[in-house]
């Protein structure tokens, strides 16, 4: 049951995401949106158990998310076999920058954690 009241609390984050976008025209995806309501939403110990069961239902089921991606790449080899390898750079080049913004706020976290175990700030 907690299973499901954290799905559901997921799926009125986004929709609430997605609403706020819409209504004040904001300049990404209401999903986005959603998910950094659900940031703030974790800060409270009731609602972390519903969305943790909830995410460990969805990542046990992961692989039956990327069915749909597989059907849609085969049903647009045309357009894969066509922009392939531009695809590919994309994904190559993003993954790299995204890893690299990863290490460059994780080392900026740790600095911060440094200066505060020395008492500096």
């Amino acid at each position: 049951m907690n299973g499901v009241r954290g799905l559901a609390l997921l799926l009125l984050l986004q929709a609430v995401g997605e609403g706020l976008t819409r209504a004040f025209a904001l300049p990404f995806p209401g999903p986005v949106v959603g998910m950094v309501l659900l940031l703030v939403a974790l800060r409270w110990p009731l609602l972390r158990a519903p969305v943790a069961a909830a995410a460990d239902f969805l990542l046990a089921h992961l692989s039956l998310l990327f069915v749909p991606v597989g059907v849609g790449v085969v049903t647009h080899l045309d357009v894969v076999s066509e922009y392939g390898l531009r695809l590919l750079a994309v994904i190559v080049v993003s993954t790299w920058i995204g890893m690299a913004v990863t290490a460059w706020v994780l080392r900026a976290f740790l600095r911060r954690e440094g200066a505060k175990e020395r008492g500096d700030g």
